[in-house]
């Protein structure tokens, strides 16, 4: 495959490197400038690839032993760590960010669990090469900033490890385009961390669209609507270099993932379906700039970020498949409303709805009853979810999607299974921000959504949650100093 280096150059001086003045769609819609940076998102999306090597499905060599390297110890990486520490056949081999006081506190963590330390890698903003360099390094962890996502992932692979990187995975087509050329050619695995796949719920969903409880799949919704601002967005301490705020003067889905990654599961979107076209509509901002300009009155701090035009506070994007099914998405995280990924699908037997809670399944004009609901949940719970989701429950993160999301990866790594989640899957779930942009800044124009498979949807498999294979990897209980296996 032939990637466009003049269009990622284009794309990536427009599309931003981590400052608030050189996104791809800042707010001066009107300017030659950003009509130059959505006419470059539009000509990467229609540039026409040609697959080297298809990674959907593709089982790399078994290692008993999953040396893992961690890069980014702020916000997601110390959990990561921790969860990690609890799975059967991994070493915690390298911590890596830039701040050394980060590094020291994990080694401390790691002291408590009993473990041995590992090769610390910080103090500048290059150290994280020395990490991917690392011959004794399997699988480089990513949670940094979304602006070194796609960087650190291409580079970790080319230097022999496999990925897996925080959500989304790449900021622009391009990006997109890089990690499965990458990936393909290196023949490593590039997984986006979609814990949202993984929550219960939404994997019990997925086991009963398997299984055909709900029909056909004609509809399907997600959100991220998360009131992100006074807790972090706008908080001096949390974001590094207010990186968060920064990425607000995109106007469109920014974080699209968390909804749409199950939907995408459910409807086997790249394994029998595919993304067709997007259409994509934002709000004004009536939100960030005020509270910016109040904050900026308040303290010196917040001048830089006032006068700026940010992105609507709520997007709508809709998405067409091959097959005829629609999909909305939304996004906001600056309104004050209750936290929601909707998670709703449609089919032509059944209906499933979370957000509100409680999560409800219908299969006719009613509800099911609570009793009869919980039986079919009974039914259906998925193998995955019995052998260690009472166990990921205890051990947490996000009520343990998180650790049955890493258990999982670990477990096909030590067996040498394909990933539930591939390199095309993080390609195209991320690929929704700039067609995103590129739609709400042509009045909600329809655009084509790129096929990172290059036709291999078609015949593609999707993954089974019921572990017909795999599955035995244990999780370890951690005391103190005391580590020993669960039984």
């Amino acid at each position: 495959m032939k990637t466009n280096r003049r269009n990622f150059l284009r794309t990536a001086a427009v599309a931003g490197a981590g400052t608030i003045t050189a996104s791809a769609v800042t707010a001066c819609s009107r300017s030659a400038k950003k009509e130059e940076a959505m006419a470059v998102v539009r000509e990467a999306a229609e540039t026409v690839h040609t697959q080297r090597f298809n990674m959907s499905g593709y089982a790399a060599p078994p290692l008993d032993k999953v040396r893992v390297g961690l890069i980014g110890l702020g916000m997601r990486g110390p959990g990561a760590v921790e969860r990690m520490a609890h799975i059967e056949g991994v070493e915690i081999a390298g911590l890596c960010d830039k701040y050394h006081d980060r590094v020291d506190k994990i080694q401390v963590l790691l002291s408590r669990f009993g473990l041995p330390q590992a090769r610390s890698f910080s103090g500048s903003g290059e150290a994280w090469k020395g990490l991917c360099d690392d011959p004794d390094i399997d699988l480089v962890y990513i949670c940094t900033p979304w602006e070194w996502h796609t960087p650190m992932a291409t580079y970790a692979m080319e230097a022999g490890k496999h990925v897996a990187l925080e959500v989304p995975a790449a900021k622009t087509v391009d990006e997109c385009w890089q990690l499965v050329e990458v990936s393909e050619r290196t023949r490593k695995h590039c997984m986006q961390l979609e814990n949202c796949c993984y929550d219960f719920f939404e994997l019990l969903t997925l086991n009963m669209a398997r299984q055909g409880l709900f029909g056909d799949i004609v509809h399907g919704e997600g959100a991220y609507i998360h009131d992100l601002r006074w807790d972090w967005t706008y908080d001096k301490n949390g974001y590094a270099d207010m990186w968060r705020l920064k990425e607000n003067v995109r106007n469109g889905n920014l974080y699209p993932t968390h909804g749409l990654g199950p939907i995408c599961q459910i409807m086997n979107i790249n394994r029998g379906d595919r993304m067709d076209y997007l259409t994509s509509l934002s709000s004004n901002d009536f939100v960030m700039g005020k509270d910016l300009k109040q904050l900026a009155g308040e303290d010196p701090f917040y001048a830089p970020y006032a006068g700026k035009a940010y992105r609507g506070n709520i997007n709508t994007t809709l998405v067409k498949t091959n097959l005829g099914r629609s999909i909305m998405i939304q996004h906001d995280v600056s309104s004050p409303r209750p936290y929601s990924r909707i998670h709703l699908l449609s089919g032509t037997k059944g209906f499933a709805q979370k957000y509100p809670s409680p999560a409800r399944i219908a299969l006719g004009h009613t509800w099911m009853s609570p009793q009869d609901q919980k039986a079919l949940e009974e039914q259906y719970t998925p193998e995955i979810v019995k052998r260690v989701g009472e166990m990921a429950r205890a051990i947490g993160g996000h009520g343990g999607m998180d650790f049955i999301m890493d258990w999982r990866l670990i477990d096909c790594l030590r067996n040498g299974l394909p990933l539930d989640q591939d390199v095309y899957d993080a390609a195209l779930w991320s690929v929704i921000t700039p067609l995103s942009e590129w739609s709400v800044a042509n009045r909600s124009a329809s655009i084509n959504i790129p096929d990172f498979t290059c036709g291999s949807w078609k015949n593609n498999t999707p993954f089974d949650p019921n572990l017909a294979t795999g599955g035995n990897t244990k999780v370890l209980k951690l005391h103190a100093t005391e580590v020993q296996l669960e039984v």
